[in-house]
């Protein structure tokens, strides 16, 4: 009966060890897209605050283009960053602190 027990303690440990050891694999592996994104949200919270003159929105393509990322990417993260589109204008966006609806 102690072998059993002992059998089920080994398991259990060996399971969180591959847990453990699975997360820290997963957390190092994606921790160049976070911070990747986490500069990109920054420029496009600086670009969303900042706006040319005469304007209160900027638009998609410049906003991935600056960024340098592909148009979901962009929206994921001024999404991420608390931004909306325009109801009215496609593909503009500001920060919905700034533009609330």
């Amino acid at each position: 009966m102690t072998e059993f027990f002992i059998g089920i303690a080994g398991v259990l440990v060996g399971a969180l060890i591959t847990l453990a050891v699975d997360l820290l694999k997963y957390r190092l592996q994606t921790s160049k897209t976070r911070d990747l994104d986490n500069r990109r949200k920054a420029l496009l919270e600086r670009m969303l605050t900042h706006p040319p003159k005469g304007t209160e929105w900027r638009s998609l393509a410049s906003l991935s283009r600056v960024i340098g990322a592909d148009y979901p990417t962009t929206t994921r993260l001024l999404i991420e960053l608390g931004a909306r589109g325009n109801e009215k204008e496609n593909e503009v966006w500001a920060l919905l602190r700034e533009k609330p609806l």
